[in-house]
């Protein structure tokens, strides 16, 4: 049956079972998106913030006009070898209405990179949001690093490992605060072939794990992933969170059961918040450390 002809309620139902296989085939993102209201944000798509062609991103802003709002830079998933930004317009629009400007690159993905080249990308993609935050009505030195899965590697990386951004010309401290959805930070020895290839496994040094690098300086944490997660041990999340807290960091960890690793994004989207409050949490979050 076509879903555009399904009763609401159908359509709902439909919506949340393919949000189940949300990074595993693009209709069931398609589904989502295609749910995000109209007129609830505006989007500025595929501006470049470097010469390679995946070095392009896209600005979600508020409907209204904001000014100084807390800015979040969200790296998606996809095991460094998969995704792109459009997946995640559902993200993007629910960041959006809650009155933050977001930002969502792609990056040079395996084979083509391996570690840390999609890092400096990452990093480039977060000098261009200092450096144009305003123009959207962000607040260039309020800065959020958010990321799922892989995604949320790559920003836990720029904001405890400080060479990146260092290596991009980002001035200042303008991170305000790390987000991680279901994110791996600490997962030697490695499993599996793509992770292998990535990491120049069987050499990989200890200095590509986020938690390798945690310092009394790093920004306040905020640690989300469900305990049904078959993909990406929750244990990173412990353990990281731990360290953190361990040296002076503010740091929180929220587990939620019964939800695994897709979902947990999935969450994200309109059709699927009843899943779990991960965009409640992420607000507060925001909130409590953008204003």
């Amino acid at each position: 049956m076509n879903p555009r002809f399904l009763p609401r309620r159908s359509f709902l139902r439909t919506a949340l079972a393919g949000g189940a296989a949300l990074l595993g085939g693009c209709s069931a993102v398609s589904v989502l998106n295609m749910l995000v209201p109209s007129g609830t944000y505006r989007r500025q798509s595929g501006l470049a913030y470097g010469e390679n062609g995946r070095r392009v991103l896209d600005v979600y802003q508020p409907a209204q006009d904001v000014s100084a709002a807390p800015v979040v830079v969200f790296f998606y998933g996809g095991n460094w070898n998969a995704g792109e930004r459009g997946h995640y317009l559902f993200a993007g629009q629910a960041l959006a209405m809650q009155g933050f400007v977001t930002v969502i690159p792609d990056y040079r993905l395996y084979p083509e990179v391996r570690f840390p080249d999609f890092l400096n990308d990452c990093a480039a993609a977060v000098r261009w949001t200092t450096q144009n935050a305003a123009r959207y009505g962000g607040n260039p030195q309020r800065i959020f690093l958010m990321g799922h899965s892989a995604g949320a590697y790559n920003a836990a990386m720029l904001a405890l490992d400080p060479q990146y951004l260092k290596a991009a010309r980002v001035e200042g401290h303008p991170i305000r605060g790390l987000i991680g959805l279901a994110g791996p930070y600490d997962f030697l020895p490695l499993t599996g072939p793509v992770s292998k290839a990535v990491f120049g496994f069987p050499d990989t040094p200890v200095t590509t794990q986020p938690i390798h690098w945690v310092t009394p300086d790093d920004p306040p944490a905020l640690l989300i992933t469900g305990t049904d997660d078959d993909v990406v041990d929750p244990g990173n999340s412990s353990r990281l969170g731990a360290r953190l807290r361990k040296s002076g960091v503010a740091a929180r960890e929220v587990f939620y059961p019964g939800i695994g690793h897709s979902r947990l994004v999935g969450a994200l989207a309109l059709p699927l918040r009843g899943s779990a409050p991960v965009l409640d949490e992420i607000t507060a979050f925001v909130k409590a450390h953008g204003y």
